[in-house]
């Protein structure tokens, strides 16, 4: 499930401009400054010499150990040419890049650590639940401190997936955003002028489209992780960043905040406003749903459009009648209204990691490297500054969303270890498909978590 979603954002490709021929530009480097040329004459014997000045010291050799997934171009030689550009302006620093497919890298990542190898000192990550397992294990390195002069230059909630018990492990190179898409030619036949700011206007809205004889909502109920977005959100606007954080941490699901975002549910439950057969649906199925116009939206990531045109008998989708709005806020909620549920790829920095891959890590995130990954259609970059990289209007859209986000919550099953994970889906899509109760779901969770 989670590589069908990974591999469906990696083809944002297909939405974004074309590539940027900009030149990577590389960093100045500055010269060590040699000592005094000379020292002040002193009055000594004429056989006692006077001592030369020393030659300037040349930096040390260093090697960093980089590990990435991104196998293709054009990921892969853009890559290549950061590391590049970087080593041409320190040439005392070499950067070896190992490049492994997703499910292989995993498995020598696990490995290197577990038989207490070497740990390399860059490498891929998605934060969350495993991010926490290699810093309980004395495998990451705390660079709060090595990231601070520049932590404001990305966004604080896609930098805040990658810190852990209030450290930093990595930081994220692209971050997206989920939200709700929707078809603007059957808003307009249902009479709903603007996308629904809160969620009684969300509630409202389906109303109208089930009116109009529209179906509302497209969701999966057999692949199950899509409405466990829907179910997230309203967990994060009834409670807030810290109640939902406290939660995935301590593993108490049994909080006023979890079994509100239930009773919620069951309200949208009670409009019956799934598409028919959504029970048994895939999220192929959702997304064609949406594609071809049987439904008015889908609660989804920012590569919802690319799989929607995949899915749709026409295979292009809804063109200029898709549009995209923020996850309603809550009236009444402690949550921000602003904060997001999303996710993306980053690097981790490993427990030896020498002061140079921090270095390169703040070169690879300057707005410069930054803009390429956006312009390229590599991913959605959270460096301040690079928005403009992208000039699809919806993916615009998400990239304005997520910049109002002072805290992002990786998705869940992510956030989580995998089994946690998996038996969050089991008890969200019980909710969706009428077969719990808002405080069943949260006891389930937390029976999951203890069993940890």
């Amino acid at each position: 499930m989670i590589n069908r979603r990974l591999m469906a954002a990696l083809a944002i490709v297909m939405l974004v401009g074309a590539c940027s021929s900009a030149a990577t530009t590389a960093p100045t480097v500055v010269p060590t400054e040699p000592p005094a040329a000379t020292q002040a004459a002193v009055a000594t014997p004429a056989a006692t010499p006077v001592p030369e000045t020393p030659a300037p010291t040349a930096a040390a050799p260093v090697t960093i150990e980089w590990w990435h997934i991104s196998t293709t171009d054009p990921t892969k030689s853009l890559f290549q040419s950061i590391a590049n550009a970087y080593t041409a302006a320190h040439p005392n620093v070499k950067i070896n890049i190992t490049i492994l497919e997703n499910e292989a890298f995993k498995t020598k990542l696990t490995t290197t650590m577990q038989s207490g190898g070497a740990v390399p000192d860059l490498f891929q990550s998605w934060g969350g639940g495993i991010m926490a397992a290699q810093a309980d294990a004395g495998m990451l390195k705390d660079i709060t401190a090595d990231i601070a002069p520049w932590k404001d230059t990305v966004n604080p909630g896609a930098l805040s997936i990658y810190a852990y018990k209030g450290v930093q492990y990595g930081v994220p190179w692209d971050m997206g955003m989920i939200g709700v898409w929707y078809n603007k030619a059957l808003f307009a036949k249902a009479g709903i002028a603007s996308p629904p700011a809160t969620w009684d206007d969300f509630l409202a809205a389906v109303k109208k489209l089930e009116a109009a004889g529209i179906v509302p909502l497209a969701i999966a109920g057999k692949d199950k992780w899509p409405s466990m977005h829907l179910w997230t959100y309203l967990v994060l606007r009834m409670g807030g960043a810290d109640v939902l954080q406290q939660m995935v941490q301590s593993g108490d699901w049994n909080t006023d905040a979890c079994k509100a975002a239930g009773e919620q549910v069951l309200k949208l439950n009670a409009l019956n406003p799934y598409q028919p057969g959504f029970k048994g649906a895939t999220y192929d199925n959702e997304a064609a749903a949406v594609g071809n116009g049987k439904a008015a939206m889908e609660v989804m990531g920012q590569w919802a459009p690319v799989v929607q045109a995949a899915d749709s008998t026409s295979k292009k989708g809804l063109g200029k009648d898709l549009g995209w709005f923020p996850f309603p806020a809550v009236t009444g909620g402690a949550g921000a209204p602003t904060d997001g549920v999303g996710g993306g790829n980053g690097i981790a920095v490993g427990k030896n990691a020498p002061p140079e891959a921090l270095d390169f890590l703040k070169f690879f995130s300057s707005v410069t490297n930054a803009t390429q990954i956006n312009a390229q259609g590599i991913g959605l970059s959270p460096v301040v500054g690079t928005e403009n990289a992208v000039t699809d209007a919806n993916l615009q859209a998400v990239l304005a969303g997520r910049s109002k986000a002072s805290f992002m919550q990786l998705y869940l099953d992510q956030a989580t270890s995998p089994a946690l994970g998996a038996a969050i889906n089991d008890a969200t899509i019980a909710l969706f498909d009428g077969a719990s109760t808002a405080a069943k779901v949260c006891q389930a969770i937390s029976d999951a978590a203890a069993s940890q």
